[in-house]
């Protein structure tokens, strides 16, 4: 397995998509480390399937480079493309063809797969995601869940350093969507980059170390998961009867107190804490000084969720 010396397993710069008048995808700048599981979250429609179609030298660009594995396509086509599983816009297979069969096919018609060693990798493959006992059984009867299994299992008949997922839990049930998700980890482990796209929140917390998120078009935010929750912005909580007086004495200590209605007798006081210094015990102690009766207190770092909402003005599916 060979290594760029950027680091970077796939490195965009300004790429572009234009379908006539219409921006698909907006001078995008990805950055995806070697060895990470790199989630492309965004809401359908957002322009991620086009982005992945331009990495994999599917369709041209408007304008913009793109670099995967440290070789620059579509020009190394040819070359990198041996070196990538992938799995984009979902499986297609013969539907009268056994599970098996079709595996052959797809292996046969790759000039850089060993013809000897067909069987055993078709054999493994199916192994990994489960497919083995239905090996044999024509697609046309496979349920949505395991045409996507044998897709995954298409894309690593060989070995890859990198794989592309679209969507990889689709039409799976939560056994199934646990499958993948230790599939992908075990993958990760030995190495392989894994880059997937999704809709499904939960699904690149769960399963990702890095993410970007897409929004017409646009990355509106990329880094670590820890970069992404925002995590120099923890909020504090305070349930109270003192309304007025816990706003008052948070303020003085320079956050911007927010209360909403919790009951009859008492609110929440929330505040964004901006200050990693500010130290939560000092909080309640200035609060309890000033005599707020604290019924409830809590520091809380933002969820996935609210930064997403927040970054996109839209929402993600959280489960599937």
């Amino acid at each position: 397995m060979t290594n760029d010396a950027s680091g970077l397993a796939i490195e965009s710069d300004a790429l572009t998509k234009q379908f006539g008048r219409q921006t698909a995808v907006n001078a995008i700048d990805l950055a995806v480390p070697q060895g990470s599981v790199f989630g492309f979250l965004g809401p359908n429609g957002s322009g991620k399937t086009t982005s992945i179609r331009m990495l994999l030298g599917l369709v041209q660009p408007t304008s913009g480079t793109v670099r995967v594995l440290g070789e620059r396509m579509p020009d190394r086509l040819h070359t990198v493309l041996p070196r990538v599983g992938a799995l984009v816009e979902g499986p297609a297979f013969y539907p009268y063809l056994s599970g098996v069969d079709n595996l052959r096919r797809y292996d046969s018609a790759d000039r850089f797969a060993s013809s000897r060693s067909r069987a055993a990798r078709i054999d493994s493959a199916l192994e990994r995601v489960g497919l083995s006992n239905a090996a044999h059984k024509r697609v046309h009867a496979y349920s949505l869940g395991m045409k996507q299994r044998l897709g995954l299992a298409n894309a690593l008949l060989r070995p890859r350093e990198l794989l592309v997922l679209d969507e990889p839990t689709n039409g799976l049930d939560p056994q199934g969507t646990r499958e993948v998700r230790n599939l992908v980890g075990g993958l990760a482990a030995e190495g392989i980059t894994v880059f997937v796209s999704s809709h499904l929140l939960s699904e690149v917390a769960q399963m990702c170390t890095h993410a970007a998120v897409m929004s017409a078009g646009n990355i509106v935010a990329q880094g670590t998961l820890a970069e992404l929750r925002g995590v120099d912005t923890d909020r504090v909580r305070v349930l109270t009867e003192d309304v007025e007086v816990a706003v008052q004495t948070l303020a003085r200590l320079g956050l911007s107190p927010q209360k909403s209605d919790a009951g009859p007798t008492a609110a929440w006081v929330t505040a964004a804490v901006l200050d990693k210094t500010v130290a939560p015990e000092a909080l309640s102690g200035a609060l309890m000084e000033a005599g707020v009766r604290i019924r409830a207190f809590s520091v809380d770092e933002p969820s996935l969720e609210e930064r997403f909402v927040a970054l996109t003005g839209e929402g993600f599916d959280v489960v599937q």
